[in-house]
């Protein structure tokens, strides 16, 4: 499966992205890595130029919601239908619940998302959750 990662917005958490890329090669996953201070276009256009069944975006700094609000707009542009959307790290600035953050990312588009969750766990439920969909 490709999939298509890189770190939101402004920040520029370098190692964090390069271990989700390795990690997902070691899974088998075709990785296509922006790498940092990606903006939502940049991904949208990078999964409908691959084509890719995942876009898993990452970031670390809290500050993913301002830059992923828009993602359910984006999605209607293109048919992005079979494409699965993730997010994860850390998704909010300052202490902040999951139950209140998951939510409000599953409304923006995500059908994954993982707040403050180590990174082989999260990948461990995205696995499942593509074994789940067929």
């Amino acid at each position: 499966m490709k999939v298509v990662t890189g770190v939101v917005g402004n920040d520029i958490h370098v190692v964090a992205n390069r271990l989700i890329d390795i990690s997902l090669q070691n899974r088998g996953f075709e990785v296509f890595n922006l790498g940092v201070n990606t903006y939502l276009e940049e991904f949208i256009d990078a999964v409908v130029e691959t084509n890719a069944d995942i876009l898993l975006i990452s970031s670390l700094n809290g500050e993913a919601e301002g830059w992923c609000r828009d993602l359910s707009f984006m999605k209607q542009k293109y048919d992005l239908s079979k494409v699965i959307f993730v997010i994860g790290g850390n998704l909010s600035v300052g202490e902040s619940d999951e139950k209140d953050i998951v939510p409000k990312y599953e409304e923006y588009g995500f059908n994954l998302v993982f707040h403050q969750i180590d990174l082989q766990d999260g990948l461990d439920r995205l696995e499942e959750y593509l074994e789940e969909q067929k």
